[in-house]
């Protein structure tokens, strides 16, 4: 599905301008209930954009918000402030008409109980948005909804009443229900609540094909294992969301730890090449990535080795802060601007104490990082130590060729051999030479 790339363009006052590529946005979003007990605010000041094209997981504990946080999106319930804006449509400037109209045309609901009339076979449950939204000539309707009864895999049930098949069949009904306008936002909450691993398993299969198709998935969930296989997880904890990054670098901790780093941790923007951490240099922070990617670099003389690199949902600064507090590399900002997170050393540590399972997950990180970090140190050694025993080979080598140059006669060749052939001069006086002449 190609997604329009042209700005939006100006809208009415029931519209909101937002990116093309958004498909939802809650702006400061507030739900307050009133009752004898007095008042309870479930959510408080919520922002959250999705873009379109995504399979989103909203996770929490019960009463965290989660089920209010989809009423929002839906339509189905009104916030007490803020904005909600789905599919190019700010949905609460409307009347609730209105609104009814454009959800049957914009959502499809999965709930987690079905919500299948009984008294309709599956085949006339999944044809009923498309009357109550006139989508599709009427006489095509049945087409339609046997087409998508075959592609969740029960056409051959199609003209069975809910009850008489499975659970898990009822599930995919309702899923084929909420595909009968086409419509580009599907939200599913707890969706494979009531069904058996296999079943669940199936019908992630089958939200994962509507993705690849190009449509918006958001489900609510509290099965872990389902967030492996969604575009994003968010957190909800009372009413408020916790960073991303934070609970994607930091998965083990509570979900109120999580809460109090999102909302304490300054917020930085580092320029690229930037120095984050300096080597030897006190580090007062845990430093998380929230975008971009940052280098770990060790001098090496006048050139700096990267001995890895870090990316968003990672974290670093737990090393110096768990053992000494000094930096043990350089750490700087890689070719675009870095988003951090960084919260201090007392907090951190306070949380690592309240948090055991988080604090043995660090220190297995500590340990895997300093063993990266010498084993890198090692190899740099040992290149040293390779290098250093070449130069005195050499020198070995030369010393050995002077000390033998020094014991070697040098002989001109024919020397001997003309030596031979010269006979000895002999000697005589002055006196017998006079002599001999008288």
């Amino acid at each position: 599905m190609t997604m329009p790339q042209a700005a939006p363009k100006a809208v009415s006052v029931k519209h909101a301008v937002h990116h093309a590529e958004d498909m939802i946005q809650l702006k400061r979003v507030v739900k307050t209930y009133k009752n004898a007990a007095g008042e309870f605010i479930v959510l408080k000041g919520v922002d959250l954009t999705i873009r379109r094209g995504q399979f989103v997981a909203i996770v929490g504990k019960s009463g965290s918000g989660k089920s209010t946080l989809l009423n929002m999106i839906t339509g189905i319930d009104h916030p007490t402030g803020g904005k909600v804006v789905v599919n190019n449509m700010d949905i609460y400037s409307v009347s609730e008409s209105e609104r009814s109209l454009w959800r049957g045309r914009n959502l499809g609901i999965v709930f987690q109980f079905f919500q299948l009339l009984p008294m309709l076979t599956l085949l006339e449950n999944v044809m009923l948005p498309m009357d109550y939204v006139n989508h599709h000539d009427f006489e095509e309707r049945p087409k339609r909804a046997m087409e998508l009864l075959e592609m969740v895999g029960l056409a051959d049930q199609a003209h069975k009443l809910p009850l008489a098949v499975s659970t898990g069949q009822q599930q995919m009904t309702a899923i084929a229900r909420a595909l009968a306008t086409d419509a580009p936002l599907l939200v599913a909450d707890e969706p494979t609540g009531n069904l058996d691993s296999k079943t669940a398993n199936h019908i992630i299969d089958v939200f994962d094909e509507l993705v690849r198709r190009g449509k918006t998935i958001v489900m609510v969930t509290h099965d872990p294992s389902l967030t492996a296989r969604v575009t994003r997880t968010i957190i909800i904890s009372d009413g408020e969301l916790i960073d991303e990054a934070v609970a994607k670098s930091l998965p083990l901790l509570r979900h109120r730890h999580m809460l109090e780093i999102t909302k304490q941790a300054k917020r930085l923007t580092v320029q690229p090449g930037e120095i984050i951490l300096d080597l030897g240099k006190p580090v007062e922070n845990l430093y998380i990535i929230s975008s971009g990617t940052v280098n770990v670099e060790k001098k090496n003389g006048k050139a700096r080795e990267v001995i890895s690199h870090l990316k968003a949902g990672e974290f670093f600064g737990e090393i110096e802060l768990l053992r000494g507090g000094r930096a043990i590399a350089d750490v700087r900002a890689g070719h675009q601007p870095v988003e951090l997170l960084a919260f201090p050393r007392e907090d951190f540590l306070r949380i690592v104490e309240e948090s055991p399972i988080t604090a043995e997950a660090l220190g297995r990180i500590v340990q895997d990082r300093l063993k990266e970090h010498s084993v890198s140190v090692k190899v740099k050694s040992t290149k040293v130590e390779k290098e250093k025993k070449k130069v005195e080979s050499g020198k070995s080598r030369t010393q050995k060729t002077k000390g033998e140059l020094k014991n070697v006669k040098i002989k001109t060749p024919g020397a001997k051999s003309k030596a031979k052939n010269i006979k000895p001069i002999k000697k005589t006086t002055r006196s017998k030479t006079v002599k001999r002449k008288a």
